[in-house]
């Protein structure tokens, strides 16, 4: 699984920086937990603090793109972030611990 980041902004207002990638991948396509675990270790944050806003895969295509926001603290991310995102965040962490 490799990582090219294709834009990388900071958000100041909002205290976080949002980052689009593109991910590619052998065989089925990872979960978001994996992905969202990789990006916190590759950008050095706490996972707590990344929420992937979306993930597109293309037909025929070991490839996905998408866009994560890592924040600088719980506290903006939760009163920033829409609470579908933050369920599905938290929905994968459980079924898979």
């Amino acid at each position: 699984m490799e990582f090219e980041f294709t834009r990388d902004a900071r958000n100041e207002l909002l205290n976080r920086r949002e980052l689009a990638f593109t991910l590619t991948y052998e065989g089925a396509t990872p979960s978001r937990k994996i992905i969202l675990e990789k990006i916190a270790a590759l950008q050095n944050k706490n996972e707590n603090l990344v929420v992937i806003d979306s993930l597109k895969t293309r037909f025929g295509k070991m490839e996905a793109t998408g866009v994560a926001r890592i924040y600088d603290s719980e506290e903006s991310k939760l009163q920033t972030e829409r609470e579908y995102l933050l369920k599905r965040g938290a929905a994968a962490g459980e079924s898979e611990a």
